[in-house]
């Protein structure tokens, strides 16, 4: 895990991760980040078909990954399988998580996401426009 993620993990409190499957590649949240993520889906409508399904897919797939004293996680084998994960990673930050990807599946995601992109700007003006000057 690259010195960054493990410095924001050690200020966040114990060095352990949870680590679920999201689209496709795998999300690891700090225990406190995915305590918010479990209040969140905790006030889902509890008989909504697609909020009962959320729930059980995010929740029990995740599974609770400790950083060695180098800073090393140990993915499941189940979890590696999921995510496509051979011999190399990619790792990125994104707000409250990281995530690992396969380097083909990061690859594909991102030429898709660009072309998505072209059309949508979603609301956010990038770069952002140069504040006047007052």
């Amino acid at each position: 895990m690259p010195a960054a993620f493990r410095r924001a993990l050690a200020e966040a409190g114990p060095p352990t991760l949870v680590v679920t499957p999201l689209d496709q590649c795998l999300a690891a949240y700090p225990m406190a980040e995915w305590a918010r993520l479990e209040q969140q889906l905790s006030r889902l409508p509890p008989f909504s078909g697609p909020a009962k399904a959320l729930t059980r897919l995010v929740t029990s797939r995740a599974v609770d990954c400790d950083l060695d004293v180098q800073g090393r996680v140990l993915l499941p084998l189940g979890l590696r399988a999921a995510a496509g994960l051979q011999a190399e990673a990619v790792i990125i930050g994104v707000l409250n998580r990281f995530e690992v990807w396969s380097p083909e599946r990061w690859e594909s995601f991102l030429s898709d996401s660009e072309r998505l992109l072209d059309d949508a700007t979603l609301g956010v003006e990038w770069p952002p426009s140069p504040k006047p000057n007052r």
